[in-house]
């Protein structure tokens, strides 16, 4: 180490003191380093978690049957420990499950919104039906994972319709205990009176003899001398039921279309077009189905909310 002092006096002289500088207000005081932000503590998994057999099943392993002979033979580990017992619940995306010794992927859960198109089938078929005709999914280019219809539109009637692989979810979504809110427009042939409007706001007898529930809402958007176009907001979800509720008053239906399935639209979608739903539009379902309290966000594929918008992968 040189035996020089700092300022270059010589050998032995003391270093010189450095003149304080007079302050200035113009000069900018020094800016302190910004503090790392924190990172973001995962999404905290469910206590109730998944049951393995139901793991098992969506990862394709087997069926539900199938995987509960798999549990009880010993042959299913989670994170490295042999599981034998049916009722273990474990965490899809935490914990490792694997098969004699294969780990298996689960597909995480995804939720689609198209704008189905006339003389499009709902069938989980991947191209076309057992008729020949052209499925929903087939539309789906770019999905990888087996989503399927939630619920059924008819062959010619358009609009909303969801499509997802989360079963549980889906089957909520449709069983009538739940009364999850589906609005439709409907083009009903010649002119609605007043006593037919509020025979399908009350309830009518369908050609079976079942008793439509009340609607939450039924309004008229336009008519003409020969047809009306109405909308009309349904919780029964009984099959076909606005096309027979237009037949139980005389007036069939000619055009059907869903405009709104638990509050989720297909606006901005042309025909045929799918997008991912919104975090905020998963949790409204969940919501609307009774299967998640408010404030609890949803897990799905795709990360946490605030990522890349989900229309950015729209396809026609």
């Amino acid at each position: 180490m040189s035996g020089r002092s700092p300022r270059g006096g010589g050998r032995g002289a003391p270093p010189a003191k450095a003149k304080a500088k007079p302050k200035s207000k113009s000069e900018p005081k020094p800016k302190s380093e910004p503090k790392p932000k924190p990172e973001l503590e995962p999404e905290p998994v469910p206590s109730e978690g998944m049951r393995l057999q139901k793991v098992l099943a969506r990862a394709g392993v087997s069926s539900r049957r199938g995987g509960e002979a798999l549990i009880t033979a010993g042959r299913v580990q989670v994170n490295g420990r042999v599981v034998t017992e049916l009722g273990v619940r474990v965490d899809p995306v935490a914990d490792e499950v694997a098969v004699d010794g294969r780990v298996v992927q689960m597909e995480l859960p995804i939720y689609l919104v198209m704008n189905k198109p006339d003389g499009v089938v709902c069938s989980a078929h991947p191209k076309v039906d057992e008729r020949g005709r052209p499925t929903v999914i087939s539309l789906l280019r770019g999905v990888n994972e087996r989503v399927y219809p939630v619920g059924r539109l008819d062959y010619h009637t358009r609009g909303v319709l969801l499509l997802t692989n989360d079963g549980g979810l889906a089957a909520r979504l449709t069983h009538p205990r739940h009364k999850v809110p589906k609005t439709y427009h409907a083009k009903f042939q010649g002119q609605l009176q007043p006593t037919q409007l509020d025979a399908l706001s009350t309830g009518v007898t369908l050609e079976d003899g079942t008793r439509t529930l009340p609607l939450p809402e039924i309004s008229v958007i336009r008519d003409t001398q020969t047809n009306t176009w109405a909308q009309l907001t349904l919780t029964q979800g009984l099959n076909r039921q606005v096309r027979r509720m237009g037949d139980a008053v005389g007036n069939p239906v000619l055009k059907l279309i869903r405009v709104s399935f638990a509050g989720v639209t297909a606006d901005g979608l042309r025909e045929g077009e799918w997008r991912q739903l919104r975090d905020a539009e998963i949790e409204q379902l969940r919501l609307a189905s009774g299967a998640l309290e408010s404030g609890r966000s949803p897990r799905r594929r795709g990360g946490a909310s605030g990522s890349k918008p989900p229309g950015d992968r729209s396809r026609r």
